[in-house]
């Protein structure tokens, strides 16, 4: 072997080398002949003409995903910042049209959101935004699909990711959520104390009633015992007029007694004099003897009318 010969055997080398090629798993190699499309290949070891074909571009045929924010207008006129996520691919059988149609596919997407977007949001309101993202979604995706497809992409899923809308609107609604909820705090404060008076009426008219029955219950027992106390000194020769007297005089020096026993009472019984237990049941036994002459007198006056 010449000398001359080793640059011949190292570009044989090269060129064979340079014939084979390898392409990832989920890719697809687009390959041309001088400057025109010649065949696309898939995943694993391959092989092309050396010097005439060359690999013009590879394509990923995994799922990919872009993220586009949005600045629109609702109907309510606040100002929105949307995040829509696009999860698309490239369809296997339309790796051509994807490499050769398309040059810039991520800003044919992006203008295609923005359109959908500005066009569906400002028929809402700010809160029918959040309450409807997926409908937003859904939209974009079936304007993308039916746009994209021609071009080789399938567009599997788009997201609403994020609703934010401007800061003086965000603290404006938190100041209604939370004066809002302030309001039937209020409410149940407002129950609750409701509930209370009804229940401490319900048991103030239980007291009255139960102190009234306690009342009458002893006026009753009273009663019971000034008769029997009449009849004990009718039994003793004393009539019923200075029985009653004598025993108003006994409650009467029985008060006083109690009155003496109590150290820090500002009580002031009147009349309190010596001679006033005497003179009170002189005053009681002629107004009981006065009321009887009238009574009697009455009854005679009543005989006489009906003769």
């Amino acid at each position: 072997m010449s000398f001359f010969s080793i640059p011949f055997i190292i570009l044989g080398l090269f060129v064979l080398i340079s014939s084979f090629f390898i392409v990832k798993q989920q890719t697809a190699a687009i390959i041309e002949r001088f400057g025109r499309y010649t065949s696309i290949r898939q995943s694993g070891l391959q092989m092309k003409i050396p010097l005439v074909d060359r690999v013009a571009g590879r394509l990923s045929l995994k799922i990919q995903q872009l993220d586009v924010i949005i600045e629109t207008k609702t109907l309510d006129d606040v100002f929105v910042r949307l995040k829509v996520s696009v999860q698309y691919k490239v369809i296997k059988d339309k790796v051509y049209d994807a490499f050769y149609k398309l040059d810039y596919p991520h800003d044919q997407i992006t203008s295609y959101v923005f359109d959908v977007v500005r066009a569906e949001v400002p028929k809402m309101k700010l809160d029918d935004v959040f309450v409807r993202k997926d409908d937003i979604a859904i939209a974009v995706k079936s304007e993308l699909n039916d746009a994209m497809i021609e071009y080789g992409y399938d567009i599997i899923k788009t997201l609403v990711t994020d609703i934010d809308p401007d800061a003086q609107v965000k603290e404006a609604m938190n100041r209604i959520n939370a004066s809002e909820r302030e309001k039937i705090a209020a409410q149940f404060e407002g129950d609750a104390q409701r509930i209370l008076i009804v229940e401490k009426a319900k048991a103030e008219a239980e007291s009255k009633r139960l102190q009234g029955q306690g009342i009458a219950d002893q006026r009753r027992e009273i009663a019971r015992g000034l008769e029997e106390s009449v009849e004990v000194l009718n039994r003793v020769g004393i009539n019923s007029q200075e029985a009653s007297a004598l025993i108003v005089v006994t409650q009467h020096y029985d008060t006083l007694q109690s009155l003496g026993e109590e150290t820090n009472s500002n009580l002031i019984l009147l009349p309190n004099a010596p001679q006033a237990g005497s003179n009170m049941l002189n005053d009681m036994v002629a107004s009981f003897a006065a009321s009887n002459q009238i009574g009697e007198a009455m009854k005679e006056a009543k005989k006489k009318d009906n003769k």
